[in-house]
């Protein structure tokens, strides 16, 4: 047997994501065993120190820091981790970056393009494999809609319908955490939620070239948060102070693809009922299909006259024999997580990008920053095209 090489992980930010990456990592050696690698908890960072007790005690990391610097300088960290909130991305990417130290990044990867840009470039330059956390991509329906596209079993692609509705924010109530404050968050419903509607509609479909859009802010003022406030969650105090919402509760942005198709892409965090609708649709000159994240292991195909029927994923659809023995049978979100870990894990072990790219976060950002820019010029923005390793379209 071949001695597998162990990779030390650093995580910075022990929050949700960070302990769905730090379980990721564990359950990737469980459900792909041929990995090369096999990867090893060595330090967290995170200045609560609850966070910390919690990667030691439940996570199982060896170390623990308040300071993610001395995290990415430690000797046992070879790749990291980034989990932390939106306006510390950029500068714990450069620090990666800069330590040569490849990363596994959530999104927004950065508050705009310019960011994303800069974050892209660099690990680029750097020759760095990277990984952004664009998961639903991940589901084996959606392997199998990609397939479908591509291969032309739809004919050509006229029209794209997504929508990601959620109603994470629709309490007035909620508290006026960091994503509400544009020099925080960056962008509202944007950057957090249809920034993985833009991905997908590339990682489907292809480039997207040019967009026109729209933002509203329907909950203008919020209470200001208290001790331990982070989350989509946090409530304010009732009757406390207030403070302005600084970034969009909704999104709608009408595009057109490279090819030719034309779409229409919709986002809202204050919509009250879908708790995570999240859907895209593509219609052809042969065919069509729907996908909702909702019913995640089911896709609505439509390549005949008698309209659709529901294809029940199974082994043969993306990575879903890894999970589950047969159609029915069903995945959840986590598991597209740990998909997300071992194509990070195999880009590392194989000096190639297999896992989301920083490029194709920078390309979503230049979505979501033209259509921001349009929101405000009324005019049709042109969307550029970026450099770097992308997936969407390889």
């Amino acid at each position: 047997m071949v001695a597998k090489k162990h990779i030390g992980v650093g995580l910075v930010s022990v929050g949700w994501m960070g302990r769905l990456h730090s379980r990721a990592y564990l359950e990737a050696r469980r459900h792909y065993p041929e990995l090369p690698v096999v990867t090893d908890l060595a330090v967290a960072a995170d200045p609560d120190a609850g966070g910390r007790e919690h990667a030691s005690s439940a996570l199982g990391f060896r170390e623990t820091t308040a300071d993610y610097r001395e995290l990415i300088a430690h000797p046992d960290v070879e790749v990291v981790s980034i989990c932390s909130p939106n306006f510390l991305h950029h500068e714990i990417a450069q620090a990666a970056i800069s330590a040569g130290k490849p990363f596994w990044i959530e999104k927004p990867m950065g508050r705009g393009a310019r960011e994303s840009r800069e974050i892209a470039q660099a690990a680029a330059e750097a020759g760095l494999v990277t990984s952004v956390g664009f998961n639903y991509r991940h589901a084996p329906a959606i392997a199998h809609a990609r397939r479908l596209v591509r291969d032309g079993a739809l004919g050509t692609v006229t029209n794209v319908r997504v929508a990601l509705l959620a109603d994470y924010s629709a309490d007035p109530e909620g508290a006026l955490t960091w994503r509400f404050r544009r020099e925080r968050a960056g962008t509202g419903v944007l950057g957090d939620l249809l920034s993985h509607g833009a991905d997908l509609a590339q990682y489907v479909v292809g480039r997207i070239s040019e967009v026109s859009g729209l933002t509203e802010t329907f909950i203008r003022t919020r209470p200001l948060p208290g001790d331990g406030a982070t989350s989509h969650f946090s409530r304010g105090a009732s009757g406390g102070p207030t403070g302005e919402v600084e970034n969009e509760d909704y999104a709608a942005i009408l595009a057109r693809f490279a090819s030719g198709a034309v779409a229409v892409l919709e986002s809202s965090r204050v919509a009250i009922g879908p708790h995570a609708e999240y859907r895209i649709e593509v219609y052809g000159t042969k065919g069509s299909l729907r996908w909702d994240f909702q019913r995640l292991n089911e896709l609505q195909l439509a390549d005949d006259a008698s309209g659709y029927r529901t294809v029940m994923v199974g082994p043969g659809y993306g990575d879903f024999a890894r999970f589950q023995p047969g159609a029915g049978t069903s995945m959840g979100f986590d598991d597209l997580k740990t998909i997300e870990a071992s194509l990070f894990l195999r880009s590392v072990a194989e000096d190639r990008q297999l896992a989301p790219s920083a490029s194709d976060a920078w390309s979503a950002a230049e979505i979501v920053d033209a259509a921001l820019r349009s929101s405000t010029s009324g005019s049709w923005e042109s969307v550029p095209a970026v450099t770097g390793p992308t997936t969407y379209d390889s």
